[in-house]
């Protein structure tokens, strides 16, 4: 082999590389297409998962809690939360949060909501527990 990269070796890298990554990207799409009507979380909304999604974005959870690995990284991930604390551990921990909290560590705010909107928010918390999301988050945590 040659010590010089030629023109044409060049142009032979370039369509070689281009080939086979539109062939690996129809192969990801292919792939794609095919699982994701088996992932299809649409049946289980409830108007009640509505509402709590409503909640969710009015009250800005997402400025400080990332839901699947979206949003503000200065709260505790949500995806899995119903599941690690149960509905009535995720209800009673919103509605008992201080309005200061303990000086020096992060606090989340009261929002006062009623027993009403604890509900739908928790049934928001725990249909997004349930969407199939290839084991994100990697560890119970979140």
């Amino acid at each position: 082999m040659s010590g010089v990269f030629t023109k044409s070796m060049a142009r032979n890298v370039f369509y070689g590389g281009s080939v086979f990554f539109f062939l690996l990207f129809l192969a990801l799409t292919f792939d794609t297409v095919r699982t994701l009507p088996k992932r299809d979380m649409r049946q289980n909304i409830t108007p009640l998962v509505v509402e709590g999604k409503k909640i969710w974005e009015t009250r800005n959870c997402i400025g400080c809690h990332t839901l699947l690995g979206e949003g503000a990284y200065f709260a505790p991930e949500l995806g899995n939360v119903v599941a690690r604390y149960g509905e009535d551990g995720v209800k009673a921990f919103i509605k008992g949060r201080p309005v200061n909290g303990i000086p020096g560590r992060r606090s989340m705010p009261q929002f006062n909501l009623t027993d009403h909107e604890l509900e739908a928010i928790t049934a928001f918390l725990k249909h997004v527990g349930t969407i199939d999301t290839a084991k994100w988050p990697p560890n119970i945590q979140g």
